[in-house]
């Protein structure tokens, strides 16, 4: 199917004004005209993926909504330029395959496979500088992680080189020959604005098949939230221990007025020791209000700690009692566990504690790898996986 129209103009007039309310988690261009300019050259690029891929999508997660199908969503926290190799890109892709084929043949149905990749360039941060005094890292698609002012400065060429390296990173899942989606965080908004292509009366991101919309930037007033409810494609939302049912349902209202199966994943992030007392009136209200949402599970965010070490990390343990709780809180209201949503890598990093292959505090610095926040290894992913099996069993 092929684009009508960059943007129909009363979509163009929804767009600005969704981009004018506030945005937070945005860099400070030092030219702002040279990002107004990278911006329209990325306007004129074809797009990364097709609507009728972005549509099957949606087809396969309403089947979640409805409880016939799982939802695994996985991969690096963040994509880097010099990291995010073909062969990375293929063992990730492989890696996710052999996770959902475990959960799939203990759940008796179908597991839709969605990878954080070719895209996932743009991170949310908790301060504007780092304990250096430094500007913050913000993802390879705004800034290095080389420790300098020059190399901190935002730089809105990165978008550029983003964009071709999401493209390559697309041509070789594709390459893979499975069938494996692609999603990131919808975060630097001018980036995701010039990847809009409007087909027929629609308007989709050429730039993924699944965006979310992340903790920090899901403001009710917020840029935002105004431009995923713009986009055709299927939307995510992460949720975390702050967010009140009323509030919930409000984002269903805005994200999914039509009640569309597939349409809207409330992702929530509670942290073990939370999500078996926050999340049941959540699910409730959202239920009662009659919005047929995938409810998956982010059971990494809310478990994260700083080590002695000064490295922030994750329990193994503390990520499956998440797990284990959202699980229970659905068996007990009726509902279904619609998914899970993973930071991993095929790599043999120690950036996590615990499971099967051994892991303690004090190896975590020997190959802490990440750009950003830490990944599950692959053992630490299956045995992941092989607990939620488990749950699915009688």
């Amino acid at each position: 199917m092929a684009p009508t129209a960059e943007v129909r103009a009363g979509d163009r007039a929804r767009l600005e004004a969704a981009l004018n309310r506030p945005a937070a988690q945005q860099p400070d261009w030092p030219d702002r005209e040279r990002a107004a300019a990278v911006a329209a050259g990325l306007r004129a690029l074809p797009p990364i993926v097709t609507p009728d891929e972005t549509d099957r999508l949606r087809g396969r997660l309403a089947a979640v909504a409805r409880g016939e199908a799982f939802l695994l969503q996985g991969g690096d926290c963040a994509e880097t330029f010099a990291d995010n190799t073909p062969t990375h890109v293929r063992d990730n892709v492989a890696l996710l395959h052999r996770l959902a084929a475990l959960v799939a043949d203990a759940a008796g149905r179908p597991v839709v496979r969605v990878a954080r990749a070719a895209g996932q360039y743009a991170k949310p941060r908790s301060a504007s500088a780092d304990a250096t005094g430094l500007p913050v890292y913000r993802g390879d698609i705004v800034n290095s992680r080389t420790p300098t002012v020059r190399a901190r400065t935002p730089d809105p060429d990165r978008m550029r080189r983003a964009r071709i390296h999401a493209a390559a990173t697309m041509g070789v899942v594709r390459a893979s020959g499975a069938a494996t989606f692609v999603s990131h965080e919808a975060l630097l908004l001018e980036y995701e604005a010039a990847g809009l292509r409007a087909y027929g009366s629609a308007v989709h991101s050429g730039l993924a098949h699944f965006l979310w919309i992340g903790e920090r930037t899901r403001q009710f007033d917020g840029a935002h939230v105004a431009f995923a409810a713009l986009l055709a494609n299927p939307i995510g939302l992460k949720i975390g221990p702050g967010t009140t049912p009323e509030e919930a349902v409000e984002y269903a209202q805005r994200l999914d007025p039509h009640r569309e199966p597939g349409r809207l994943t409330l992702i929530s992030r509670m942290g073990h020791d939370r999500v078996r007392d926050v999340l049941p009136p959540i699910v409730e209200k959202v239920t009662a209000a009659g919005h047929p949402v995938i409810w998956q599970c982010d059971p990494m965010h809310g478990n994260t700690r700083v080590l002695p070490s000064g490295h922030k990390s994750r329990h193994l343990r503390d990520v499956t009692a998440e797990v284990d709780g959202f699980f229970a809180v659905h068996r007990a209201l009726g509902t279904h566990p619609g998914g899970i949503h993973l930071e991993f890598t095929e790599d043999n990093v120690t950036e996590c504690v615990g499971g099967t292959c051994g892991i303690t505090e004090d190896d975590v610095p020997e190959r802490y790898r990440t750009a950003c926040d830490p990944r599950l290894n692959p053992t630490q992913s299956l045995d992941l996986a092989r607990r939620v099996a488990r749950l699915f069993r009688p």
